[in-house]
C-alpha cells in the first residue's frame, strides 16, 4: 500500500500585529493605544474562515493540509463540509455559503458550471467561477472485502460471478454519489442488471463512500466498491482495481464559486492545493496529483 501520511506540522508561534503595536513605547500611551487599535483592526481584517465543500473521500487529507496551511497563514481557518458530491452540489444550488467546491466527479461540477455542456448542466446553473476550475486529483476505484472473508471474492471477475449467482450481499454508493456512478459503470461492463439485483436483495447502498467503507469494515456486507484512498484510510486492502475501460478515469475537479464570501482567499488556498507540498499529502493516501 501507499506510504503513511506525512506528519502534521505543529502550528507556528506567530507574533501578531497587535502584540507588535503594544510593544511600541516611543510615543507615549495615547499614540501606543492608537497604534494598538489600528493593528487590531488590521489583524481582524486579515482573519478569514474559508468554507470548503469537499467530497467525503477528501476528509483526512484536507484536514491535514488545512492544519499546515493555517500554521503558515495565521488568521486563516476552515469550515469543512464533507459529504457526497451530489449532496454538496444540491446544497450549493439551494444557496448554502461556500467558497471552494471539490467534487469527486466531473458531473456534479459540470452541473454548476454555465460553461459546461447543456446536456449535463440541464438547468443552466451558474455557480462556478470557470476561470478557477482545475482538475486537481485522480483517484482509483477498488474492490474490497471484509477482513477474513471466505467468499472467494478476489477480483471484479469473481464479484460479477457471485452477483450473477445472487449468493452475496454487495454494497455500492447511491446513484447520485460519484463512487456509485463509477460502480454502475462496472456493473454495466459485466452486463449486470443493478435494478434486478437490488430487488433480489443482493445490493445495499451507502449515501457516500464513507458509508460503503464502514459497511465493508464492519463485515455487514460481503464486498463493496470504494476509492483507493478510502480503503487506505480504513485499513482495508483492495483485492482488485478497476481499469479505465471498466469505469473511466476518476478525476476530482475543484473551483471557487462566483458567490464565494472569501473568493480571493479561496483562490490562494486552491493554488496551495496544487503545490508539491500538498501533493505529498494527497499522494500519501493514494491520490495522484494532476
Amino acid at each position: 500500500m501507499k506510504t503513511d501520511l506525512i506528519s502534521r506540522r505543529s502550528f507556528l508561534s506567530v507574533v501578531g500585529a497587535v502584540g507588535a503595536a503594544a510593544a511600541l513605547t516611543a510615543c507615549g500611551g495615547a499614540v501606543s493605544s492608537t497604534a494598538s487599535s489600528a493593528a487590531s483592526s488590521e489583524a481582524a481584517s486579515e482573519s478569514v474562515e474559508l468554507i470548503v465543500f469537499a467530497a467525503a473521500s477528501l476528509t483526512e487529507t484536507l484536514n491535514a493540509i488545512a492544519q499546515d496551511y493555517s500554521a503558515e497563514n495565521p488568521g486563516v481557518t476552515f469550515r469543512f463540509n464533507f459529504d457526497s458530491s451530489g449532496t454538496l452540489k444540491t446544497q450549493i444550488q439551494e444557496g448554502a455559503d461556500c467558497d471552494l467546491f471539490l467534487s469527486a466527479g466531473q458531473k456534479q461540477m459540470n452541473q454548476l458550471d454555465i460553461t459546461a455542456s447543456a446536456d449535463v448542466n440541464t438547468d443552466g446553473l451558474d455557480f462556478v467561477d470557470p476561470s478557477t476550475r482545475v482538475d486537481l486529483l485522480e483517484n482509483k476505484v477498488v474492490l474490497c472485502v471484509p477482513e477474513g472473508s471466505d467468499k472467494g471474492i478476489d477480483s471484479f471477475d469473481a464479484l460479477a460471478a457471485h452477483l450473477k449467482a445472487q449468493d452475496i450481499l454487495f454494497c455500492m454508493g447511491n446513484s447520485d454519489v460519484p463512487v456509485g456512478q463509477y460502480t454502475q459503470k462496472i456493473l454495466a461492463y459485466y452486463g449486470l442488471d443493478e435494478e434486478a439485483l437490488a430487488a433480489a436483495g443482493v445490493i445495499t447502498y451507502g449515501s457516500n463512500v464513507k458509508e460503503v467503507t464502514t459497511q465493508i469494515s464492519e463485515g455487514s456486507v460481503d464486498a463493496g466498491v470504494v476509492y483507493c484512498t478510502d480503503a487506505y484510510s480504513a485499513g482495508l486492502t483492495p483485492v482488485d482495481e478497476a481499469t479505465a475501460e471498466m469505469c473511466g478515469q476518476v478525476i476530482y475537479p475543484a473551483a471557487v464559486l462566483k458567490a464565494a464570501p472569501n473568493a480571493e482567499a479561496a483562490k490562494e488556498f486552491l493554488a496551495y492545493l496544487q503545490t508539491d507540498r500538498a501533493a505529498t499529502v494527497f499522494e500519501g493516501v493514494g491520490f495522484t496529483a494532476m
